[in-house]
């Protein structure tokens, strides 16, 4: 059975939503990966595992961070986010600040081949990560425990000395 226009022009924004979803959702992990708190780097994760066509497809939540992805009734694809509300500069507002960078950057319509920029939603967004964490954490059916091995950045690792 062939598509018809609509539902390929659905097909390929969908299918655009999912990739920015994951390279976010990938770079989000290496940002959270240079914390040195283990509790900071734990995460609760949820993969769709039915293939049900309308639901949350995919679901990162961690103390810092919220990222979900969705297939709404409607046929489209959404992301929904959060941050937690960071008071200081340092290494945790630099996170949350590169995150969002990150996410508008990868939906926007200059690094998609199809114009994405309206699955950002904020219709729904968590601003306390970490009492969304707890709660999910406590009442866990759907979520896989993970923590983000640590790797340093570069700019604090050891500088290497060379011999001439």
């Amino acid at each position: 059975m062939k598509k018809n226009p609509q539902q390929l022009d659905m097909a390929s924004y969908n299918l655009e939503v999912k990739k920015a979803y994951f390279l976010i959702f990938k770079n989000a992990t290496k940002l959270l990966a240079a914390i040195e708190q283990d509790e900071l780097r734990f995460t609760l994760e949820r993969r769709d595992t039915k293939g049900t066509e309308i639901g949350i497809i995919h679901e990162f939540v961690n103390p810092i961070l919220y990222l979900r992805l969705e297939h709404h009734t409607d046929g489209i694809m959404a992301i929904h986010f959060g941050i937690e509300q960071i008071n200081q500069l340092g290494l945790l507002s630099y996170i949350t600040t590169m995150f969002l960078r990150l996410l508008y950057k990868r939906t926007s319509k200059e690094a998609t081949t199809v114009n994405i920029e309206n699955c950002v939603r904020t219709d729904w967004f968590i601003n306390s990560c970490s009492a969304a964490y707890e709660y999910i954490e406590q009442r866990n059916k759907y979520h896989d425990f993970k923590m983000i091995p640590r790797k340093m950045s570069n700019s604090h690792r050891k500088p290497i000395l060379s011999v001439a």
